[in-house]
């Protein structure tokens, strides 16, 4: 279980983040909506690490993990993927997988160097690796270097590093942006997969609504930084606090606008604090 408690973030004047408390359960996907600047990357970058909270904390498993570095948050069981991909662009696509398994198993790779025990867990982690590209459906590009990769695949290497990890959450920050109607379903079934295996807490960050309602268990929005809705998705969707915030639209023509049944895919845009933090 995932709890952020009071979780706030400063930048000088400007609250990026503002008293946001949440409980996130197992086998459940939450997805988290709202304007541009809204804060809810900023608000992935809490609770996995990349900025330091002003104030409140992150618990996972009754455990206060607000203290821990990213790379230590990582190995307590939080994954992340961001908006632009993670990768190393060099190296082939089962090394990259196998570095992710090797950071994550116990072996004889992390306490010294007997050569026959080293070659044996090096065969483990290759093992490892090969039956994660193929969950992914990429066992077939397991040779080829990141780089040469089409964004679609890129996005998926990126979950498959994530599995590799193993993590008790997942945190997707806009997983299918910048792909085509053709790549974006592969990224999605392998959501719905992680979701239907009912160990994992998934967090979503999407803009598009269309994904939300077909994935989402639960809706949180939050508007300059603060919670403002938190519900089933039909209840959340339906509030006009969160049609005016975050469609940007009168209450009177959201209830237009819901009489259609016209949801656009993305929100429109919204100026962004100068620094550049929030999302």
């Amino acid at each position: 279980m995932l709890e952020t408690r009071d979780l706030t973030i400063q930048f000088g004047g400007h609250v990026a983040v503002n008293g946001v408390s949440c409980v996130f359960q197992p086998g459940t996907l939450t997805a988290i909506v709202g304007p541009n600047g809204a804060g809810k990357t900023t608000y992935f970058n809490l609770v996995s690490g990349q900025l330091k909270a002003t104030r409140g904390q992150v618990w996972l498993n009754g455990r206060d993990i607000s203290h821990l570095s990213p790379s230590a948050r990582t190995q307590a069981g939080v994954g992340r993927a961001f908006q632009l991909t993670q990768l190393f662009p060099t190296l082939t696509v089962l090394e990259n997988v196998r570095l992710a398994v090797q950071a994550r198993c116990a072996g004889t790779h992390r306490r010294g160097l007997n050569g026959w025990s080293v070659w044996s867990d090096h065969a483990v982690l290759i093992e490892r690796a090969q039956a994660i590209l193929n969950g992914v459906a990429m066992q077939a590009q397991a040779a080829q270097v990141v780089s040469s990769l089409p964004h679609g695949d890129q996005r998926k290497l990126e979950v498959a590093l994530l599995m590799a990890l193993d993590p008790l959450v997942y945190l997707f920050d806009e997983p299918t942006a910048g792909m085509s109607a053709d790549e974006a379903p592969v990224i999605l079934d392998l959501i719905r997969q992680l979701k239907a295996d009912g160990r994992h807490t998934l967090l979503l960050v999407e803009h598009k609504m269309d994904v939300v309602r077909e994935l989402a268990d639960r809706i949180i929005v939050l508007h300059n930084g603060q919670l403002v809705a938190d519900g089933a998705p039909a209840e959340v969707m339906a509030s006009d606090v969160v049609r005016e915030a975050y469609l940007g639209r009168s209450a009177a023509a959201s209830h237009s606008l819901s009489a259609t049944r016209s949801v656009p895919s993305s929100p429109p845009e919204h100026p962004t604090p100068s620094d550049g933090v929030q999302s």
